[in-house]
């Protein structure tokens, strides 16, 4: 039941920046962490960023290491990914996900999605 909404997807050119919003609501688990993972065609959904949920512990894929940042506002219950120097290799479909196990990049240790949003990065 917990539903997690996700905004702010976009063409964009290379170079360029988005910030994805990621909203959750429906549900009372205490702390959790949350992530961004992306899947562009043909390719396994690949992890990119999580945070916990106080916000002291980061970890980002190497690929977006230097370029995107991720946050949270727990009084919100959101989560931002800032990305920045955007290159055609991050275009993908993007999901925001929560996890009950804590800041992980594994994608089965996240047990709720969001919808998806399309990021295009070209020229």
């Amino acid at each position: 039941q917990v539903q997690l909404v996700e905004s702010g997807g976009a063409s964009v050119q290379p170079g360029g920046s988005l910030r994805l919003s990621c909203a959750a609501s429906g549900g009372s688990f205490g702390s959790s962490a949350m992530g961004w993972f992306r899947q562009a065609p043909g390719k396994e959904r690949e992890f990119v960023a999580t945070i916990s949920w106080s916000g002291n512990s980061t970890y980002y894929a190497k690929s977006v290491k230097g370029r995107f940042t991720i946050s949270r506002d727990n009084a919100k219950n959101t989560v931002y990914l800032q990305m920045n120097s955007l290159k055609p290799e991050d275009t993908a479909v993007y999901y925001c996900a929560l996890s009950l196990y804590g800041a992980t990049r594994f994608m089965d240790e996240y047990e709720y999605w969001g919808q998806g949003t399309q990021v295009t990065v070209s020229s």
